[in-house]
C-alpha cells in the first residue's frame, strides 16, 4: 500500500483519511465533555482571579429570594429528571437445556426413522438428505423421544409433548436456581414463551405446580410469536418489573416443543423447518436489583411487518393438500427478514450509535436525496456501539443476510454459526445459547455490550441489548465439554468443481429450497 497509494507530507492518502476521520469521530462524539470541561475551567479561572472578600460581598448583594430560587430550581429539576427515569432492569443469571446423548440424533440415524414413515416418499428422503448436508447442523443436535421411534409419527402425542416440555423446561429453570441459590417462592413475575404448543393446563400452571411458585405472582404465556418471542418475553418482563416492587425478580421461559409439530408430508417448504428445529430452551433471572447481577438491560426495539402481506405469510402454519399440519416457510423469508431488520435498524440506531456515526448517517441522506439516489447511503459502522452479536441461529441463509446486512466479521457471527451446528434452530431460545458460548470462550468482558437479534413470524424483527457488569465465573453451561472443540470448520457439500466451501459463505442450494 506504501508503495502504491499517494504521499503527501510523508503520509499516504489513505492514511491522512483515516486520521481525519478519527479526529472528526473525536470531536464529535466527545464534544459535549470538552465544552463542560471547557466551561468549568473558565468558571475556575474566574473564581480564582478573584478575593474571598470580594465573592463574599457579591453573595451578600444577592436577595434571599434570588437565592433561594438559584439553588431550589436546579435541584428541583434534577430531582424530578431521576423520578421519571424507569427503573433498571439487570440480569441476574440465565441458563440453557443441553441433552444427552439418549436425545441426539445423528444425521444417519434421522434419515433412517424418515425412511420407515408411511407418509414420506423416496423424493422427500433424498431432498431432506441434501438439505442437511448444507444445513449447518452437526451431528449432536437434539431431537424427543418420538422421533428415535420407529415408525416415529405414531408416536406424535399429546402426552409426548408434555413429556418433552416438562424434560426441557425443568432442566433449565433447575439449573437457574442452582447457579444463583434463589428461592422459587421469592419469583414476583413469570413470562413464558412457546410458539406452537399450548396444554391445558398451560406452561404457566405447568411450572407454578412444580415448583410451588406464590399464588400472587404476575403470569404471562406468549404463543404464535415464533422464534423472536425469547426477545418478546424479555420486554414484558422488564415492563412489569419496571411498575412493580423494587428489586422484584422475574422468571422468563423460552422454549419451543417441536413434538406435537413434526411435519410428515411431502411438501419441500414444510420439510425445511422439520429439518432444522431441534430441541431446546433457556430459563432467565431478571431483577431490578443490581446484586448479584451479571448483565444490565440496556434497550428494547421491536419491529412488525406483518402489514405487508408477503411478510404476513413468509412463515406460516398450515395443512398441505393431504391434511398434514406443518410450517411452510415461503421464499420471501430472507427478503422480509432484511426489509423488516433495516426498519429494526432505522429505530435501534440512534439510541445505540455515537453521535459521529449518527451525523454521517444523516448527511448520507441528505445527499442521496439531493443526488436522485446516486450517491450511497453510509452503512453505520454498529461496531462502535457493540462488542458481540447474538444473531437468531435460525439457519445459514438468515446469518448470511444479517453478516451482510451489517457488514459483519466471520468472528462476529461465529457464535450462532456454532450455535446451530452444536444445538440446530432451537427457536426462541438460540440467542442465550450464542451468549452462552461467547462466555464459555471467554470473550465477554465488564463493560461489554452485546446486541441479540431474534426473528420470528410476522413477520418480526426484535433487538435486545445488554452490558456487561461481571463475566461469568466459569464456562459451565451448554457447551461444557465441548467448548475445546469449537470452532469448527463446516463444510458444504462439494461444488462441480470438486472444491469445499465455508457454509458460512452464501449457501445457493439452501436459499433457493
Amino acid at each position: 500500500d506504501r508503495t502504491t497509494c499517494l504521499r503527501f507530507g510523508g503520509m499516504s492518502s489513505s492514511g491522512i483519511w483515516k486520521n481525519l476521520k478519527f479526529l472528526f469521530k473525536l470531536v464529535v462524539d466527545n464534544f459535549l465533555t470538552m465544552v463542560t470541561v471547557a466551561i468549568a475551567a473558565a468558571t475556575i479561572v474566574v473564581v480564582a482571579r478573584l478575593g474571598p472578600d470580594e465573592i463574599l460581598g457579591r453573595l451578600r448583594a444577592l436577595t434571599p429570594a434570588y437565592l433561594f430560587l438559584s439553588c431550589f430550581l436546579p435541584a428541583s429539576a434534577v430531582t424530578m429528571y431521576l423520578l421519571s427515569q424507569p427503573r433498571k432492569v439487570y440480569l441476574v443469571d440465565y441458563a440453557c437445556f443441553h441433552g444427552t446423548h439418549l436425545n441426539r440424533v445423528p444425521f444417519s440415524a434421522f434419515l433412517e426413522c424418515a425412511r420407515q414413515s408411511t407418509t414420506l416418499n423416496e423424493r422427500s428422503i433424498r431432498f431432506m438428505s441434501r438439505l442437511l448436508e448444507s444445513s449447518g447442523l452437526g451431528e449432536e443436535t437434539c431431537l424427543p423421544t418420538p422421533v428415535h421411534y420407529i415408525p416415529w409419527n405414531k408416536y406424535l402425542t399429546l402426552e409426548a409433548g408434555r413429556e418433552e416440555a416438562e424434560l426441557v423446561v425443568f432442566s433449565a429453570i433447575d439449573e437457574l436456581f442452582s447457579k444463583t441459590n434463589v428461592s422459587p417462592d421469592t419469583i414476583d413475575i413469570l413470562v413464558v414463551n412457546c410458539s406452537g404448543f399450548n396444554p391445558t393446563p398451560s406452561f404457566i400452571d405447568m411450572i407454578i405446580n412444580k415448583y410451588k411458585l406464590r399464588g400472587d405472582i404476575h403470569s404471562v404465556h406468549l404463543s404464535g410469536m415464533g422464534c423472536s418471542a425469547g426477545l418478546i418475553s424479555v420486554e414484558a418482563a422488564r415492563n412489569l418489573l419496571q411498575t412493580g416492587r423494587r428489586g422484584a425478580r422475574a422468571l422468563v421461559v423460552s422454549t419451543e416443543t417441536i413434538s406435537p409439530l413434526l411435519y410428515d408430508g411431502n411438501e419441500r417448504a414444510m420439510l425445511l423447518p422439520f429439518c432444522l428445529f431441534r430441541m431446546g430452551g433457556a430459563a432467565v433471572l431478571l431483577s431490578t436489583s443490581a446484586a448479584k447481577a451479571r448483565l444490565r438491560l440496556m434497550s428494547v426495539v421491536r419491529t412488525l411487518t406483518a402489514a405487508d402481506d408477503n411478510s404476513y405469510r413468509c412463515i406460516h402454519r398450515e395443512e398441505d393438500d393431504k391434511g398434514h399440519t406443518g410450517v411452510n416457510l415461503s421464499k420471501d423469508l430472507i427478503a422480509a427478514a432484511g426489509r423488516t431488520l433495516k426498519a429494526n435498524i432505522v429505530t435501534l440506531a440512534p439510541i445505540v450509535l455515537p453521535i459521529s456515526e449518527q451525523l454521517l448517517l444523516a448527511m448520507s441522506f441528505v445527499a442521496q436525496k439531493l443526488t436522485n439516489g446516486r450517491f450511497k447511503v453510509y452503512v453505520p459502522n454498529f461496531l462502535t456501539a457493540f462488542e458481540h452479536f447474538c444473531i437468531h441461529a435460525g439457519g445459514t441463509a438468515v446469518i448470511d443476510e444479517v453478516q451482510r446486512s451489517l457488514s459483519l466479521s466471520n468472528e462476529h457471527v461465529e457464535p450462532s454459526r456454532m450455535t446451530l451446528h452444536r444445538f440446530g434452530n432451537t427457536s426462541s431460545s438460540s440467542t442465550w445459547y450464542e451468549l452462552a458460548y461467547i462466555e464459555a470462550k471467554g470473550r465477554l468482558h465488564r463493560g461489554d455490550r452485546v446486541w441479540m437479534i431474534g426473528f420470528g413470524s410476522g413477520f418480526k424483527c426484535n433487538s435486545v441489548v445488554w452490558k456487561c457488569i461481571v463475566p461469568a465465573p466459569n464456562t459451565n453451561g451448554p457447551w461444557a465439554g465441548c467448548i475445546h472443540r469449537y470452532p469448527v470448520q463446516i463444510k458444504s457439500p462439494k461444488t462441480s468443481t470438486g472444491n469445499t466451501r465455508m457454509a458460512g459463505h452464501n449457501n445457493k442450494q439452501l436459499r433457493d429450497t
